[in-house]
């Protein structure tokens, strides 16, 4: 075994132990901690597939900005354990067989799929450098950039005039 397959097996279980635990805590402050930290572990699995920008954006936008507004959210909601709701044992029963019968549609859907013959040659090359994207952004693709960049500058400033008080 490659020390890539054994950092791919570890990002892996640390991957899905994260995205278990945020649907089994029961503090929502909790479950947005290990959901940041299988964000982490799915950046490190775009790393290892040689694609740098992707791991950098799910690290900036997922990780950081979109964490800090679900942690805002559930400041804003004070979830306590006396305002918290009784559920219904039949609606966790419902969530139980609807969660079974999606597990067997995708166990139905996958089961005779031969994986050995459809592995992709990913991580050689210069695909997902981000040498690579920068060079097509600013050639190729360098008139939708800018006018993407006045597009943005004027929603900030539009935003700013709004936020604005008299």
């Amino acid at each position: 075994m490659s020390i890539t397959e054994i950092l791919f097996a570890v990002l892996t279980v640390v991957a899905l132990f994260g995205a278990m635990m945020v649907i089994t805590s029961r503090n929502p402050i909790y479950s947005v901690l290990w959901l940041i930290l299988t964000f982490f572990a799915i950046s490190g699995h775009y790393i290892l597939l040689n694609a740098q920008f992707l791991a950098i954006v799910n690290i900036i936008v997922y990780a950081g900005a979109i964490m800090v507004l679900f942690l805002f959210v559930i400041m804003l909601m004070n979830l306590n354990k006396e305002t918290e709701p009784s559920r219904n044992r039949w609606l966790k029963m419902a969530g139980v067989i609807g969660g079974g019968c999606l597990m067997l549609v995708l166990v139905a859907a996958l089961r005779d799929i031969d994986i050995k013959d459809n592995i992709a040659n990913v991580g050689h090359g210069d695909i997902g450098l981000l040498k690579n994207l920068g060079k097509e952004l600013f050639t190729t693709y360098v008139v939708p950039f800018e006018i993407s960049s006045i597009l943005f500058l004027s929603a900030m400033v539009g935003a700013v005039v709004i936020g604005k008080k008299n």
